[in-house]
């Protein structure tokens, strides 16, 4: 799973019929401090999770296990919005 912050939405009115409906959002990955990292992922969001919010991603073939993304051309999944994170150094 990758830890990231929604940073934007991808506006595609044309996509494979299968994915019609789904909500695409650019997820940067972040680090434990919450600093943001080079790297992004464009992910379906079956959270409604919103720019500014802390997200949990699945990739590869985790990303089609969820009730909206089952069976579908998905690579990446926001699967869920962070509440809270506690880290205890050692």
């Amino acid at each position: 799973m990758i830890l990231g912050k929604v940073i934007g939405t991808v506006w595609a009115t044309r996509k494979d019929e299968a994915m019609v409906g789904m909500s695409l959002q650019i997820v940067r990955h972040i680090d434990l401090d919450f600093k943001m990292k080079d790297a992004f992922v464009v992910a379906v969001d079956t959270v409604q999770a919103g720019v500014g919010d802390v997200v949990l991603v699945a990739t590869g073939s985790s990303a089609r296990q969820t009730a909206v993304t089952k069976n579908k051309p998905v690579d990446a999944v926001i699967m869920a919005v962070v509440d809270k994170l506690d880290v205890t150094d050692k």
